[in-house]
């Protein structure tokens, strides 16, 4: 299935995304991880492309996406909004991974009624717990802005996201991958806070599951969809 590369501006930043499937199918968003592209998803969107109008963004800092010097998962959040109102979408479906999770957990809690499923992929929102240990640059060549890490690492406590939790109404489904750096037990709680969550387990996955255990990923996502 093809994939086009376009670019768009929002709120006076130059965005990229990756579009597949016909544009007059349901629409998908999905959020890539911290440090990754729209690029990660492009053998997902090959097999969900067939059912639905997928756009997945390269979020700020990040890809072909405007390196801006500030970066908050508030800020991730607002972009995703202007990028939904830009391609007119009223209602549509969000997938995330990872720092595209968390993002997706605020949009969702933020404005649920422009949600219609939600699937988050082997994450949770930040919570009290030690701060993160933000790792040394090792090259100069890098697809995404270095100050990324260190600022969206550093928001590690964010209690309020998970008093908001219940806020998110909408259908949703968390894929873990049973033995990552995700605390899994924390993961099980996420999932019975919001009030209609299916939790499934991939165990051996890891953290990047749609890379790694792709048609487990896949099954799950398109039993949730209906697909």
């Amino acid at each position: 299935m093809e994939t086009k590369v376009n670019e768009i501006e929002l709120n006076g930043l130059t965005f990229q995304y990756r579009e597949s499937g016909k544009p007059s199918a349901p629409p998908l968003i999905a959020l890539h991880a911290l440090g990754e592209s729209s690029e990660s998803w492009d053998k997902t969107a090959a097999v969900l492309g067939e059912k639905y109008h997928v756009l997945a963004l390269d979020q700020r800092g990040h890809g072909g996406s405007a390196r801006s010097n500030t970066y908050t998962i508030e800020l991730m959040c607002e972009d995703l909004l202007h990028f939904a109102n830009a391609m007119d979408l009223g209602q549509f479906t969000l997938m995330g991974h990872s720092m595209g999770g968390i993002v997706s957990y605020l949009f969702a809690e933020t404005y649920p009624s422009r949600i219609e499923r939600l699937i988050v992929e082997d994450i949770i929102p930040p919570f009290e717990d030690k701060p993160k240990e933000i790792p040394s640059r090792r090259s100069h060549s890098l697809p995404f802005d270095w100050l990324v890490i260190p600022s969206i690492l550093g928001q590690h406590n964010e209690p309020e996201w998970w008093t908001r939790l219940t806020d998110i109404t909408m259908p949703t489904l968390i894929i873990g991958g049973g033995s990552s750096k995700t605390p899994q037990n924390k993961m099980q709680e996420v999932s019975e806070l919001i009030p209609n969550c299916e939790l499934v387990m991939i165990e051996g996955a890891g953290h990047f599951v749609h890379d790694d255990y792709l048609p487990a990923f896949l099954a799950a996502v398109r039993r949730f969809l209906n697909t």
